[in-house]
């Protein structure tokens, strides 16, 4: 399916159908392929469940220019995608900077969620907070800056049809077998498309203020799904969201990496069943 909103084309998989919506955002460097575990699954509760690969991304389009990837026009594109989709319920599911673009949308209040749920991804002021002075995840962030240099990234991951791809995935997993090499190939395909590397690292290159986004709690029920054996993104990062979320539920997934809904679907689904039925959130 093509949907078309904020004046491009997103290329979607779809499970389910009716008036409610649980739209899922990848993120790097995923693909809408990400959520193959999670579309069905969100169908049996109810939800017309719609993955897009965000803009940039495989067969998405694809705008030039550093500036196309900020902050606004991404949580621009899911306001027009669920306007787009003319949901009576919206749920945002979202991973790594999929969750980015959702905690954003969330602060901003630019959707009126029925409910929130985000893997692998702290709330950006928790994630401010702590890299302020905690060198752990300070170093576990290096590759932020790495991505700012022009060229070198996207020349380096292209190297060996995207190997570099590739190795982003076997090397942080913890369960290797979950990335068989029909899995990999298909975040290889995508990473090869002309044009498709250097958007996607546009995001880490249009958003390093993204960090000052601050906001009043937020008050959409909030479920936070954790891999615990995440390399780039700290435990610590689990804490202290009191002050800037409302109504919010935690679920860590121990030997499970940041690939979390991938890595470990079964689980991920079973603690949203969970979620979603403590949350009014299952629909006939």
């Amino acid at each position: 399916m093509i949907l078309k909103a904020n004046g491009l084309d997103f290329a979607c998989d779809v499970a389910g159908d009716g008036d409610d919506v649980a739209l899922c955002l990848h993120g790097f460097p995923e693909s809408r392929f990400s959520w193959r575990y999670q579309l069905p699954f969100l169908a049996a509760q109810g939800w017309r469940a719609v993955a897009p690969d965000l803009r940039g991304y495989g067969q998405s389009s694809r705008p030039t220019g550093k500036a196309a990837y900020h902050i606004d026009h991404l949580v621009d594109d899911v306001v027009r995608m669920f306007d787009a989709l003319k949901p009576r319920r919206k749920l945002l599911v979202a991973h790594d900077w999929g969750a980015v673009i959702a905690w954003v949308v969330a602060m901003r209040r630019a959707v009126d969620l029925d409910g929130l749920i985000v893997m692998n991804v702290p709330h950006p002021t928790v994630f401010g907070e702590l890299i302020s002075h905690y060198r752990p995840q300070q170093l576990k962030s290096w590759y932020v800056a790495f991505f700012q240099i022009p060229w070198l990234p996207e020349f380096l991951l292209r190297q060996n049809r995207a190997d570099g791809i590739a190795k982003a995935f076997l090397n942080m997993a913890i369960d290797k077998g979950a990335f068989p090499p029909h899995v990999l190939e298909e975040y290889r395909k995508n990473a090869l498309i002309p044009g498709a590397l250097t958007a996607m690292i546009n995001y880490y290159r249009a958003n390093l203020k993204i960090l000052e986004e601050t906001s009043p709690p937020i008050d959409v029920p909030t479920l936070m799904l954790w891999g615990e054996e995440d390399t780039a993104l700290d435990i610590k990062l689990t804490e202290g969201y009191g002050p800037h979320v409302k109504n919010f539920t935690l679920v860590r997934f121990p030997n499970v990496s940041h690939w979390v809904q991938q890595e470990a679907p079964v689980p991920v689904n079973t603690a949203m069943l969970e979620w979603l039925r403590a949350k009014g959130l299952i629909l006939p």
